[in-house]
């Protein structure tokens, strides 16, 4: 069997801040229901690590980010888009506050050009001190995990 591309899936977020931890969430809930991926996938709690991530993205050749996306839209919602929109600054769009786009720059100097894939979920609540994320988002999880099974097994 052909071994796929080397993907990394990367949920990141800040988890003591509600929905601000949607990423680490999916992460987790991905690991903790023993979900199935194939051998060239890995599932990295990226948390609020920021420039610290790069040694883990350097070497992939595809790049899933899930994180918490501020936009005008109903809590849970997803968003799926390229990377490469990310480095676009948009007014209306912005995608947690650790300067993944920043980092996504410092890949491309250094050489790393992985297809980047971001899952964006809409939060409700992103300022209460809480490690469990609103109703609505959680709920969204499942289908993010589906996302992501469908990303991974088209590499």
């Amino acid at each position: 069997m052909k071994r796929g591309k080397k993907t990394l899936i990367l949920g990141i977020g800040n988890l003591l801040q509600k929905d601000d931890g949607i990423g680490v969430h999916v992460v987790q809930y991905m690991q903790n229901n023993n979900i199935s991926l194939p051998e060239n996938v890995e599932l990295l709690d990226g948390g609020t690590a920021g420039f610290a991530l790069i040694p883990y993205m350097i070497d992939c050749d595809k790049l899933i980010i899930i994180d918490a996306l501020k936009v005008k839209d109903k809590p849970g919602s997803i968003y799926r888009f390229d990377g490469k929109q990310l480095m676009v600054k948009s007014p209306n769009v912005s995608l947690h506050e650790m300067g993944i786009a920043e980092v996504l720059k410092v890949l491309q100097i250094q050489g790393a050009s992985p297809d980047v894939e971001v899952i964006g979920i809409v939060p409700e609540d992103i300022n209460s001190l809480d490690i469990a994320p609103s109703p609505l988002v959680a709920k969204s999880i499942p289908k993010v995990v589906n996302l992501i099974l469908d990303s991974v097994t088209a590499c």
